[in-house]
């Protein structure tokens, strides 16, 4: 029995166990193949919690340290997840910076005066551009107003 198991091992069916494993745990082979391609990798693991913004964190320890903790972010984002949608009371768990996640964690403090989390908006139209009330050093070029007259 042990030389059988050995083989199946070597053979690599131990392998195709575990990738039918996860196809039956994401709900099927069509949706395993729509969360590889939104989330870039196909993993299975325990939930460890979801945040208020709608993202999933998850845990398997089969994998190696730095790859068994990740998240798969609320749907409403599509594509356009970045890590600044990571809120600060999951970023130090995703991070190995503790190993209680915010909803077994009651010793976290939570003030009045702690803003809530708001993701970075570098890129869009509401990033933030400060006022400024001097003039600008440099003139941008324009094409238009060096014409001859």
């Amino acid at each position: 029995m042990a030389k059988m198991a050995k083989m199946a091992k070597y053979i690599g069916i131990n392998r195709l166990g575990r990738l039918f494993k996860i196809f039956r745990e994401n709900g099927g082979l069509r949706k395993s193949i729509l969360k590889l391609w939104r989330n870039d990798d196909l993993k299975i693991g325990r939930l460890v919690g979801v945040d208020k913004y709608g993202n999933k964190y998850f845990e398997n320890s089969y994998y190696f340290f730095g790859r068994n903790r990740w998240i798969e972010y609320a749907p409403h984002v599509h594509f356009n997840y970045d890590a600044s949608q990571i809120p600060a009371e999951w970023y130090g768990w995703m991070h190995y910076k503790t190993d209680l996640p915010p909803t077994r964690d009651g010793n976290r403090p939570k003030y009045f005066w702690m803003a809530d989390h708001t993701e970075n908006q570098s890129g869009t139209k509401e990033q933030y551009m400060p006022y400024s009330t001097t003039r600008p050093k440099i003139q941008a070029w324009d094409p238009n107003g060096c014409k001859e007259k």
